[in-house]
């Protein structure tokens, strides 16, 4: 898949690690190092911007080895960057550690995975078919 993008950070276009990867790593676009205290969030810009197919959208996730070394992570994970959304691509992190975090210019600070959606139309109807799990909600299935 091809996708338009106009780089506006002096950091290189964002490239997959292996030929596996679902995510790519997006970079940090600073004039000087941001640091988050503990349980403090701040918006920090890439210098990106996209444009993606129609029925595709851009999820922005965390680094897990941020998350786990540092307890920096995507405050509203998955992010979604729509497809018509032409403006840059922030990154929402939060600090769920106890020590500050400083992020300096150039730093990997999230993955961003693009993934085909589909748009719901809705039917109105008085009931839903029956299943077996039925109304089952948060841990119905008990311990195993």
């Amino acid at each position: 898949m091809k996708i338009r993008i106009v780089n506006k950070s002096t950091n290189a276009l964002p490239q997959y690690a292996t030929s596996q990867s679902a995510g790519i790593d997006l970079r940090a676009n600073l004039a000087e190092p941001v640091v988050l205290k503990p349980m403090e969030r701040k918006l920090i810009p890439t210098g990106l911007f996209i444009e993606l197919p129609e029925g595709y959208e851009a999820q922005i996730r965390p680094r897990s080895g941020l998350a786990l070394k540092h307890g920096i992570t995507v405050l509203n994970t998955p992010g979604t960057i729509d497809a018509d959304y032409r403006g840059e691509i922030g990154v929402i992190l939060i600090n769920l550690s106890t020590e500050d975090f400083k992020i300096e210019h150039g730093e990997r600070i999230c993955q961003m995975v693009i993934a085909r959606h589909e748009q719901a139309e809705w039917i109105q109807v008085e009931e839903l078919n029956e299943t077996e799990r039925g109304t089952g909600g948060f841990g119905h299935t008990g311990k195993k």
